[in-house]
């Protein structure tokens, strides 16, 4: 996965010029595989014809709820959030990935996600408030009433 990501991140950079923050400007086109969670997918990102390499992908702007949290009411929203995204990608096979950069967590990258009707799954799934605006910074503490 490491080589994977490296690869992919190293590809990218002959697409439309990095920024100052090594962020790759896209659009490139990739198709889903699988949603991992209420924010991250697993893509096959074509970043050049004829070539094609999976890579996991954080959803920019939203934290949804951890579907492992021991906290049964987050565990909840953390499915009902995936479960959600799972609806709106029914029936769309390619999505455009956009200002594409490494993520925090090694082994994903950060991008803008739109399908190819225009729609932005991270504003959908905030108007539906399943996740909370998340700009890379610290995470508020959740309380739990499980514990």
């Amino acid at each position: 996965m490491l080589k994977l990501l490296s690869i992919l991140l190293l590809s990218l950079s002959s697409v439309p010029a990095l920024a100052a923050r090594d962020e790759i400007e896209g659009p490139i086109s990739a198709k889903i595989i699988r949603i991992i969670d209420g924010d991250t997918l697993l893509v096959a990102a074509t970043p050049w014809p004829q070539q094609t390499m999976e890579v996991y992908v954080r959803i920019r702007g939203i934290d949804a709820p951890e579907i492992h949290s021991k906290c049964t009411e987050i565990r909840k929203a953390g499915l009902e959030a995936r479960d959600a995204l799972e609806q709106m990608i029914s029936g769309v096979s390619i999505i455009q990935l956009r200002e594409i950069a490494g993520d925090k967590y090694f082994g994903r990258i950060l991008a803008n996600v739109t399908f190819a009707d225009g729609r932005n799954p991270a504003q959908d799934l905030l108007s539906e408030g399943l996740v909370r605006a998340y700009d890379g910074g610290r995470k508020p503490q959740v309380f739990c009433a499980d514990e």
